[in-house]
């Protein structure tokens, strides 16, 4: 990317954590899957973690979650695999973050959260949807105080934690930058290891009650090389 897409603009960072864009596309018959993998390899090289998905399903062919502080850094990945012929169907902002309700939590499990590195190893399996909590008349979750919903949030994060070294699970924020409010972003090793995690956590009241969700994208992490090349049938 530095030959064509010369950084001369002051980064755009966050104050805290860094920015994560999840892009996903589909591959027409003049894309380059060359191109789009130099360009994935180029950002990586750069300081941009990428991480490429195959995608099942007819919601997209190929998926990116890029994560930089820098915002700019991101644009210029999205420009870049542009370029090499991979059409943008959808996409998603967010920004690493710590929830309100996780003070207490040790300094390691903070940093993880606000830097974490990614993909983990031995969980190629993934999956992102976005969600928001409801304003419904008589299921407002923002009309609760902070303690209610902080009961409700350690219910819900006991249910999380039974899935400990099973799956990995980055939540990151997005009031004000995207539709919704919070991107969900899985990896596990076994595909049936998302749905059982998704569908186990939907009992807690915070999700059954006050939870809504966007589309569910799933599909394989691997190398970007492996997924262009066999998604192009090379």
């Amino acid at each position: 990317m530095s030959d064509h897409l010369p950084y001369n603009s002051p980064p755009v960072e966050p104050s805290i954590g860094i920015g994560v864009l999840h892009l996903f596309g589909k591959l027409g018959p003049t894309a380059d899957p060359q191109a789009i993998a130099a360009a994935a390899n180029e950002a990586e090289a750069e300081g941009v973690q990428v991480v490429a998905v195959a995608v099942l399903g007819h919601k997209a062919d190929l998926a990116f979650m890029v994560l930089h502080a820098d915002l700019w850094r991101l644009r210029d990945f999205q420009t870049a695999v542009r370029r090499g012929g991979l059409d943008i169907v959808d996409s998603y902002v967010s920004l690493t973050e710590m929830s309100e309700y996780a003070a207490g939590l040790p300094e390691e499990t903070k940093q993880a959260r606000l830097y974490p590195q990614l993909p983990p190893e031995g969980k190629p399996a993934w999956c992102f949807y976005p969600m928001s909590k409801r304003r419904n008349p008589e299921q407002n979750w923002y009309e609760l105080s902070f303690e209610r919903r902080r009961e409700l949030m350690y219910e819900h994060g006991a249910s999380g934690r039974k899935f400990a070294g099973r799956v990995v699970q980055l939540i990151t924020g997005s009031t004000g930058i995207d539709d919704y409010e919070w991107g969900v972003t899985l990896f596990c090793e076994h595909p049936d290891d998302l749905k059982e995690v998704v569908y186990t956590m939907r009992y807690d009241e915070a999700s059954a009650r006050y939870a809504e969700f966007g589309p569910f994208y799933v599909g394989m992490v691997a190398p970007v090389e492996r997924v262009a090349n066999r998604l192009m049938g090379q």
